[in-house]
């Protein structure tokens, strides 16, 4: 308004001014200096003329006079038109200078109103700045006095140590566990899949009941920031290990029981490099790719050993992962172990994949004690006697052997080179996927001339007596380590999963399946990844493992769980038409017998004829030849029928009665499924730590491939052993916070 009121008064003085200099002018209007200054010749008027005496003007003097007259007007016109030309001026420069008046009062009056609305927002900003000031010593007074409750409670109670710049987080928990399994399994807390006893076996009459803490777990994370990025360091263990039998099957659970522990050097823009024991790069995540158990997607159990069909392992490895926002990658070379099943004893020492540890390294290198002791007749001697009138008798006399069987505490196989994985894991927005890939590399050494049975009777080669075969044939070739060869193979198979939120919060799937020839190592049950052929060499075992979850949280305190898997080992069956020679016959055959003359040339009661034409005792076999079972699950394996029954408990020689007998159910495992379900509440959680309380039920069967009742033959086919078992834990578990 005040600015309004300046421009009017502006507008009014300067039209008075104009006005006023107008009138000024008008009445004494000032006169030009280019103007004559000598006044012209006036006429005289009429009426003084009138009143002289009349006279007649000559008409020059008229003329004379009226030039006068319009000179006079002229000049008048000329000087009012010099006046009318000086006033205009003046005018127009006055109209000019009101106008330049008026903008400068224009001028003053934005520069004042600029004064004004600057000074107004110079009050306002100040009354503000006072305002925050206000606000900022409350804000202050209480980000003191919240800074000190930190401080204090950090020093009471901190989150973390800090140690030379360096972030250090303890953690873990403190467990108390039951389980309760209706067959026994003598497994403790973790569950042996591939040991649920078959019906007919001496613990499938029994339960058992065990208590445990060795479940409780200790962690600790080192962390130190750099300019370019981040180093980590991870340790993790419990007390689930046994010294005596740690290995490298799975968990790798060298006591204390190093679970997982690595080291790693993570750049700003989520490049890691990291390296020690690891869970491997085929287990899930949940999101993206990481290291950390609490990043890794385990099944919600209270069993160690989780549930069948759920792909894993922890053990050493060195990956390379990069994480973008949506997508990571990794590559990784992760520690093998093979897994190495066969029905025929064609093993070690006839092909050589592996050991026990050896004495003066870091394996174990001890066995569990002799088991199979039998004695058979290896071969007979012919002798000259004489009897008691001195006539010479031809007899011959049982040479035995004696074989037995031992079983290594650890098998620790001769690894060719590392399992190599590759993994893409995809985070959308809705949900978590991943794909991968594994392959493995096994090699061993095969002696092609070294049987079964050309070690038990010394290359031993006629086969006299066995109807279509003439005496003579070779049907065992001689024990022999020439030719010997190292056979490779590779090995692996391919992944994915996902898992997805079925109801936001509340409700979530997943799925994940993992397949391929070798890879049964990777899953859960840990069945045999490889077998052999006739020939003794590798042949890789196709294995499938899958798992299917759902997860529910009902309310933040209660999460409840469902699983069902199972992991899968196909039938490799290689059985031929090799002997399965029994003891030798107690006869003589003499050189040059053959299939038409075998029944004179052979006789257990020689004559002196046919011992001077020289020949052999024992050297003959009269079974006729079966089918052996060859690789992983034959069709020829014996099934004992007492699979199918309770077999009576045994007790070996120089046992205290805890050793059974066994009950004959020898088939390799075909596959074991579990369904199982449970829950976890959390009775407290919050600063002070947390406190959790759970049960968890299992049902798992436990199958063998079906086989035979009669070995070598198919006349009387059998199906494969069985087991089930139904088990309840129960946990109580403190929390560090």
């Amino acid at each position: 308004m005040k600015f309004k009121l300046q421009i009017a008064a502006a507008a009014i003085l300067a039209v008075s001014f104009v006005a006023s200099y107008g009138q000024t002018n008008n009445a004494n209007p000032p006169v030009k200096k280019h103007v004559a200054t000598k006044k012209a010749h006036t006429p005289e008027p009429v009426e003084v003329r009138k009143l002289r005496a009349p006279a007649e003007p000559s008409v020059t003097d008229q003329i004379q006079e009226l030039r006068h007259d319009l000179e006079g007007q002229i000049n008048d016109l000329k000087t009012n038109l010099a006046v009318k030309d000086a006033q205009l001026q003046q005018a127009q420069q006055a109209a000019a200078a009101a106008q330049s008046a008026a903008a400068k009062a224009q001028a003053a009056a934005e520069a004042q109103q600029q004064v004004v609305t600057d000074n107004a927002a110079a009050v306002s900003t100040l009354q503000s700045s006072v305002t925050d000031l206000k606000g900022n010593q409350a804000s202050l007074a209480t980000t003191v006095s919240d800074a000190t409750t930190q401080i204090k409670k950090d020093f009471e109670s901190p989150k973390a140590l800090r140690y030379k710049g360096i972030t250090l987080t303890p953690g873990g928990y403190l467990a108390g566990e039951t389980v309760y399994r209706t067959k026994a399994t003598g497994g403790d807390i973790p569950t042996a899949f591939s040991a649920i006893p078959y019906e007919g076996a001496d613990a499938y009459s029994l339960s058992e009941f065990f208590g445990s803490a060795r479940q409780s777990r200790a962690t600790l994370m080192a962390e130190g920031k750099t300019n370019w990025g981040t180093l980590r360091g991870y340790y993790e263990a419990d007390w689930l290990g046994t010294g005596i039998t740690s290995n490298n099957n799975q968990s790798n659970s060298y006591v204390l029981r190093q679970r997982v522990l690595w080291a790693q050097a993570e750049t700003n823009n989520h490049l890691a490099f990291t390296g020690g024991q690891l869970w491997s790069l085929a287990t899930e995540d949940k999101k993206g790719i990481s290291n950390l158990s609490g990043d890794i997607m385990t099944p919600q159990t209270i069993d160690p050993n989780y549930v069948a069909g759920f792909v894993w392992t922890r053990q050493y490895g060195f990956r390379v992962t990069k994480t973008f926002e949506h997508v990571a990658f990794g590559v990784a070379a992760e520690n093998p172990q093979l897994l190495y099943s066969a029905a025929l004893a064609g093993s070690t020492p006839y092909a050589i994949l592996g050991s026990a540890g050896a004495n003066g390294g870091n394996y174990n290198a001890a066995i569990s004690g002799l088991s199979g002791l039998s004695t058979y007749v290896q071969s007979y001697t012919g002798v000259n006697t004489r009897d008691s009138a001195g006539n010479t008798v031809y007899g011959y006399v049982r040479n035995y052997n004696t074989v037995s069987a031992n079983s290594n505490i650890t098998n620790i196989s001769f690894n060719q080179a590392p399992d190599m994985i590759v993994k893409a894991a995809f985070d959308p927005g809705w949900g978590h996927y991943e794909v991968l890939g594994i392959v493995g590399f096994a090699h061993e050494t095969v002696y092609p001339g070294v049987t079964q049975n050309s070690v038990k009777y010394g290359g031993i080669v006629d086969n006299q007596g066995y109807a279509g075969a003439a005496p003579g044939t070779a049907v065992v070739a001689k024990s022999s380590t020439a030719n010997y060869y190292v056979d490779d193979i590779a090995v692996g198979g391919f992944g994915a999963s996902l898992r997805v939120p079925v109801i936001k919060d509340k409700l979530t799937f997943g799925v994940k399946g993992l397949y391929g020839p070798g890879i049964g190592r990777y899953g859960n049950t840990t069945l045999s990844d490889v077998t052999n052929d006739s020939n003794g060499e590798l042949k890789p075992i196709h294995n499938g493992s899958g798992l299917f979850t759902l997860e529910a949280t009902p309310t933040p305190r209660l999460l409840i769980y469902l699983n069902y898997g199972g992991d899968y080992a196909a039938r490799a069956d290689y059985a031929t038409t090799a002997l399965t020679l029994s003891d030798p016959t107690a006869t003589f055959c003499q050189t040059g017998v053959t299939a038409a003359n075998a029944s004179t040339f052979c006789s257990a009661k020689p004559t002196a004829a046919m011992f001077a034409a020289g020949g052999s005792w024992g050297s003959h076999f009269t079974a006729a030849p079966a089918i052996i079972p060859i690789g992983y699950g034959s069709r020829y394996a014996s099934v004992s029928a007492t699979c199918a029954a309770v077999a009576n408990p045994g007790l070996a020689s120089g046992s205290v009665g805890y050793q059974p007998a066994g009950s004959g159910c020898g088939n390799n495992t075909r596959d074991v499924q579990e369904v199982t379900a449970g829950y976890w509440y959390d009775i407290y959680k919050g600063d002070r730590g947390r406190l959790r309380q759970g049960i968890q039920y299992g049902y798992a069967v436990r199958e063998g491939w079906s086989g035979t009742g009669t070995a070598g033959a198919l006349s009387s086919p059998l199906n494969g052993a069985k087991g089930i078992d139904n088990m309840f834990w129960t946990t109580f578990r403190y929390y560090l916070p």
